[in-house]
């Protein structure tokens, strides 16, 4: 089992704490991993696009001219989609873009994230994270600390609204909760924070 320091909010170390390998430390599948960014993307897509086709633009009721003898090509309605503000020919039309991944295929997805943290040494975990007020000082103070740059993710146990408030308005840091965490937001955010708590919550969900 791989050891890792445990830090407090001042970003001093306090203990060690050791990950389970089966969570922390298989080899990261990066086309499992692709895979569920796919999806997860796809299924953020709202698929509201829509074009209007020659059926549904306003006038065209007639035949513009003749069939013969005026020199143009022959025309049936001047809302074809060759005619300025004609309809638009196999444009878009609301669709859901959603699809499903294998239950088994996002636990290992889910696992290879966690084990690229540790892999990539973006794993910072904390003794207790908490906030006693709705402070943004704090959560800044903290990542400060741990000389956190670029973009971070902060986890918690559980929902906790005044770490989620406080760091709110921090540009390029997000919060959640272990069991609102995506493949997506663990590799799009540089540091993977977490607390000990989390943890050990994550090691009893996906260690089986």
């Amino acid at each position: 089992m791989a050891k890792v320091p445990v830090y407090d909010m001042n970003g001093a170390q306090v203990s060690e704490t050791e990950l389970n390998d089966a969570v922390f430390g298989i080899t990261p599948n990066e086309a499992v991993m692709h895979a569920c960014v796919i999806n997860y993307l796809a299924n953020q897509r709202q698929g509201t696009q829509s074009t209007l086709t020659r059926t549904e633009v306003s006038g065209g009721g007639r035949k513009p001219y003749r069939q013969k003898g005026t020199g143009h090509a022959r025309q049936g309605s001047i809302r074809a989609p060759q005619w300025y503000h004609g309809g638009v020919a196999l444009g878009p039309k609301p669709r859901s873009y959603r699809f499903s991944l294998n239950k088994k295929v996002r636990r290992l997805a889910m696992l290879s994230a966690f084990s690229q943290k540790l892999v990539d040494e973006n794993l910072i975990v904390i003794d207790t994270l908490a906030c006693e007020e709705f402070k943004t000082k704090t959560i800044v103070k903290m990542l400060d600390a741990l000389k956190v740059e670029g973009k971070a993710l902060i986890v918690t146990q559980d929902a906790d609204k005044k770490v989620y408030k406080s760091a709110a308005n921090i540009p390029g840091i997000k919060t959640a909760a272990v069991n609102t965490l995506n493949v997506y937001d663990i590799l799009n955010y540089d540091k993977f924070i977490v607390s000990k708590g989390a943890v050990a919550k994550i090691e009893e969900v996906y260690a089986k």
